[in-house]
């Protein structure tokens, strides 16, 4: 016996489009809470020693990673860019919370996000864009809060006489830049785990941070109670972005994706990247950030560097 609900919304503007999803009811949880006179007694105990196999013992549950389970295909909702119809989003932050993995736009290109506290949900999205496990994601922050939460801070000062750097920072913020910050203790490891899997021999790792300056990613980012891992939504089997939501849906659903977000075509304009590990505020990717005063350009000898820090930030 199943049950199922649906739910379709249709979008404002010249496009037209909907979300739906459905639950079905197990049919062995089903009859075991409701008494059906045809079921004969073999059926019924067929019914519950199946329960019975498929039951975990607590030790299992209590040391498993909750796992994410969607029985319907993808989810596609469709938004106003402007936010006004926002209130379309909270399936998505269900979703989310859950542990899904979806796109999200983003004030640069689109992003494939997840909850960063989602072992299983961080897992599927480096599987879902083949990224290998040396290479670092970044996170998307609500707020300054969270950066000083998931990283050890902005340093204080730099080479070229700044010594203020986190008041230059914050007329970047919100905005198209992406920060490489030293990550905190409070950062999952599986968000930085790349290099070295010996635990004696880690040390610290980086971490991409942005703040992003869209009203839709906002609102989504508002509704979590943590940032969201991302990486940019790029071509399989080109080193390119992907701009168009339907071309995403197209490419990234029948890999396992469980929902987009559209709100509209992007722009081929990622992030400026700056490295903020070091003595200076390196800039590793001009993007759609301005060059600062106070950030200096990288030189021929960072080019591998380059390619490794900023090939999967947004």
């Amino acid at each position: 016996m199943a049950a199922e609900a649906k739910l379709v919304c249709s979008c404002g503007g010249d496009s037209a489009a909907g979300f739906s999803f459905r639950r079905s009811l197990s049919p062995l949880l089903a009859s075991s809470r409701v008494f059906f006179p045809n079921v004969t007694s073999d059926q019924r105990r067929r019914q519950l020693t199946a329960l019975a196999v498929v039951k975990r013992s607590p030790k299992r549950i209590k040391y498993s990673a909750p796992r994410f389970t969607k029985e319907d295909g993808l989810t596609y909702v469709a938004v106003d860019p402007s936010g006004s119809d926002l209130w379309k989003l909270d399936p998505v932050i269900d979703l989310l919370k859950q542990g899904a993995v979806g796109v999200i736009p983003t004030d640069t290109v689109y992003a494939l996000a997840c909850d960063l506290r989602s072992h299983s949900a961080v897992e599927r999205l480096r599987r879902l864009k083949k990224i290998e496990a040396s290479k670092p994601l970044s996170i998307l922050c609500r707020s300054f809060h969270d950066i000083d939460t998931y990283t050890t801070g902005f340093p204080r000062g730099n080479n070229q006489g700044l010594t203020d750097i986190f008041r230059a920072v914050k007329q970047c913020l919100p905005g198209p830049y992406t920060f490489i910050l030293t990550a905190s203790k409070a950062l999952p490891r599986q968000c930085t785990r790349y290099g070295t899997t010996a635990s004696k021999y880690v040390s610290r790792k980086n971490v991409g941070v942005r703040i992003p300056d869209d009203t839709v990613c906002q609102a989504i980012l508002e509704k979590m109670d943590a940032p969201l891992i991302a990486t940019s939504v790029k071509s399989m089997r080109e080193s390119e972005w992907i701009l168009d939501p339907v071309v995403i849906a197209d490419v990234y659903g029948p890999e396992g994706l469980d929902f987009i977000v559209d709100a509209g075509i992007r722009v081929a304009d990622p992030s400026t990247v700056v490295d903020m590990t070091g003595s200076s505020a390196l800039i590793l990717r001009q993007g759609k950030g301005p060059k600062q005063p106070w950030m200096v350009s990288d030189d021929e000898d960072s080019g591998v560097k380059r390619k490794e820090l900023t090939l999967n930030f947004v």
